[in-house]
């Protein structure tokens, strides 16, 4: 079901590069985890594990690395050569199903199963709404939607991304989406977060880091440290470019105490994923104006389960305060009349180095039903970080 091995996150190639580099002996564990208590019919995990067993066929072929070498140059010629040799091992990924309920598992190399989590979210949607059989809109009606939506943004005068491939009505709805936004969309839409999407379209692929990026950080050099090892760390890979930091992992607070003038100054801006928005918006402007910093100089990425009421929300508490661009997942990707999967893949667990024992990752959300980590290891780390429990 995936055609290639570029149908992934952005975020996911440029971390990978990161990891390649720094951090080669690190392994991880990550986990499905069903938010929305979804109910898997019988055969689900079998229908699964066949279409991951059918990923290992997937290689980078010639004309995706040229792709990459013209639209990415801060990612160099050793990482094309290895991202080209890389194949799926899906002896790394472990599924099992006990009456409805799935289970998914994946451990290795952190290098290695750093590339699993979105495929395998894509899959298991587009599995479930096929194996579900409900009604759908047409992609007539559904692609209209599209259109009016970009539309609307282009008329706000805002810029919009597409960041739905994880949990996607189905690949073909998607390429149908990304080429509607492509031909209408104008200088309004930036690109997609979809690699494979990106180079089939002619379009820029986006993204820079996701969460498991400093949940990383936490656990080999600690949560006081977390963020700001880990934006060090990327700078020191990629140099000013990819500059949208990521800012929820251990809460927004903790984050712009850690932002210092440096990083604030280094980074082009900072990409939003939990809370409210416009509270976020506010603090943001407040922190980049106490570092003698313009906030119109920089940019937020709001990326929370956006739709055109929340965007226009946003647009106006921000317009002539600070930049900003929106990155739209599922009501693109998955606008078709039916309610889309609440799932996540998380990483759980990792050994930072092939010498140290096996450490559970936290993540502190500004929405706390969002958190992920052990219930002890989430106490621990704010009580370090003097954050409520």
């Amino acid at each position: 079901m995936l055609v290639s091995i570029l149908d992934n996150d952005f975020y996911k190639f440029t971390m990978q590069n990161a990891v390649v580099k720094l951090f080669p002996n690190a392994w991880t564990r990550y986990q499905f985890i069903n938010r929305g208590q979804h109910r898997f019919p019988a055969g689900f995990a079998d229908r699964l594990r066949h279409a991951v067993e059918g990923m290992s066929r997937l290689a980078l072929t010639a004309d995706e690395r040229r792709f990459l070498e013209q639209t990415c140059p801060y990612l160099d010629p050793s990482y094309h050569d290895f991202l080209q040799g890389f194949r799926y091992d899906p002896s790394e990924v472990k599924i099992e199903q006990k009456g409805e309920d799935l289970e998914v598992v994946i451990e290795g190399l952190w290098y290695r199963t750093i590339l699993w989590e979105v495929p395998i979210m894509a899959l298991i949607s587009e599995l479930w709404f096929q194996m579900e059989g409900q009604d759908r809109d047409s992609d007539e009606v559904s692609l209209a939607r599209t259109h009016q939506k970009i539309e609307h943004y282009r008329q706000m005068g805002i810029k919009v991304a597409d960041f739905g491939t994880r949990r996607r009505y189905s690949y073909d709805f998607h390429d149908k989406v990304v080429s509607t936004l492509t031909e209408y969309g104008q200088e309004t839409f930036t690109g997609t977060s979809n690699v494979y999407l990106a180079y089939r379209h002619g379009i820029k692929p986006l993204g820079t880091h996701a969460h498991e990026w400093f949940m990383f950080h936490g656990a080999k050099y600690g949560f006081k440290m977390a963020n700001s090892m880990a934006m060090n760390n990327w700078v020191q890979v990629y140099r000013g470019d990819l500059g949208i930091a990521l800012t929820d992992t251990f809460t927004t607070d903790i984050f712009f105490d850690n932002f210092d003038k440096m990083l604030a100054k280094l980074f082009d801006g900072l990409r939003h994923d939990s809370g409210d928005p416009i509270v976020f918006a506010q603090k943001a402007i407040e922190h980049y104006k106490k570092m003698g910093i313009d906030p119109r100089t920089k940019t937020i990425v709001f990326s929370d389960a956006l739709d055109p009421d929340k965007v226009d929300r946003i647009v106006e508490f921000c317009r002539d305060k600070i930049g900003m661009s929106f990155g739209i997942g599922t009501n693109f990707t998955n606008d078709v009349g039916l309610k889309s999967m609440n799932m996540v893949v998380k990483m759980m667990d990792t050994r930072p180095d092939l010498s140290d024992d096996w450490l559970p990752v936290v993540k502190l959300s500004d929405i706390r039903e969002k958190n992920t980590g052990t219930p002890e290891m989430i106490r621990l780390a704010r009580e370090v970080l003097s954050l409520p429990n």
